[in-house]
């Protein structure tokens, strides 16, 4: 095993490489910007250094990410929501029991219980007041629930109390289309009107294995990608406020319909990671 070690009193980075190990490239000069810990292992050294530059050729640098390798990043970095949903006639209750982290993944499980008058019980985390941010690169890799009824959904909106417009959809899948992608914008137009801005993408079943879901967002545009591929692109009432992240299961509503004798559960939305990019020296 190679180990990374860091002298309490001298800045001075050795690096240990066991027989027949080859050591990975990187720039040295890149290594202070890297928090060290006494004793880390390689695989978490340079596996952090991958992904700071994962976008670096194209300008982007990494302001904030989360890799679910800790448990207690939950409570750190994201709000567990523990209420009855209340908007467009859900069926589910939030519960912090239905929030884990296992394996180096965001478990958001959704399951038919009898909870609080409720019939369903699911998962959501957002990081209103923890994490926000104006423009940059968002990308979340997943694995989504799938059937009848089921509602994943990763999304942004303003960092202001009972504010919820503007909102960006990053993604949003109904269940009983696992093979479809929703890239949605809502806004109030100058009018006062409620307006939505959205295209859809239909490529494989997004359930069966995990993608990559991004926008890059500027001031004149938001661009959707999967699996780095650019899908959808909005130049109309960009969002200029500051904005929060939200990850949650809706069950049944308005829009997926209720779950049905089709639908199986537990359900569970995973997440391995959600990492946010800022581009140095450009005007966004």
């Amino acid at each position: 095993m190679i180990i990374i070690s860091m002298l309490v009193v001298f800045p001075i980075l050795f690096i240990h490489i066991g027989k027949g190990e080859t050591m990975p490239s990187f720039n040295v000069s890149e290594l202070h910007n890297i928090p060290l810990e006494k004793n880390m292992d390689t695989d978490d050294f340079f596996n952090n250094l991958q992904i700071r530059n994962k976008y670096k050729e194209d300008g982007w640098t990494l302001l904030w990410n989360e890799e679910f390798d800790q448990p207690q990043s939950l409570k750190s970095n994201w709000n567990i929501e523990n209420w009855a949903a209340e908007k467009n006639n859900e069926l589910q209750f939030y519960t912090p029991d239905n929030v884990s982290v296992n394996n180096g993944n965001l478990h958001l499980i959704s399951k038919k219980e009898e909870y609080h008058g409720r019939q369903y019980t699911s998962g959501a985390i957002h990081s209103k007041d923890k994490f926000y941010f104006q423009y940059g690169k968002v990308e979340i890799r997943a694995k989504l629930p799938t059937g009848q009824g089921m509602f994943p959904a990763f999304w942004m909106m303003p960092n202001i109390d009972n504010t919820w417009l503007p909102e960006i959809d990053i993604l949003e899948m109904l269940g009983h289309e696992p093979d479809r992608i929703w890239m949605v914008q809502h806004y109030v137009d100058k009018n006062g009107k409620l307006t939505s801005n959205l295209d859809s993408f239909v490529g494989e079943d997004f359930s069966l294995d995990y993608h990559t879901y991004a926008i890059e967002w500027s001031k004149s545009e938001i661009i959707w990608l999967i699996d780095g591929i650019e899908r959808f692109r909005s130049t109309v009432n960009i969002p200029s406020e500051e904005m929060y992240l939200y990850l949650n299961t809706a069950i049944g509503g308005n829009w997926p319909g209720s779950p049905d004798d089709t639908t199986i559960f537990p359900q569970t939305f995973k997440v391995d990671y959600v990492r946010v990019y800022q581009q140095t020296g450009v005007d966004s």
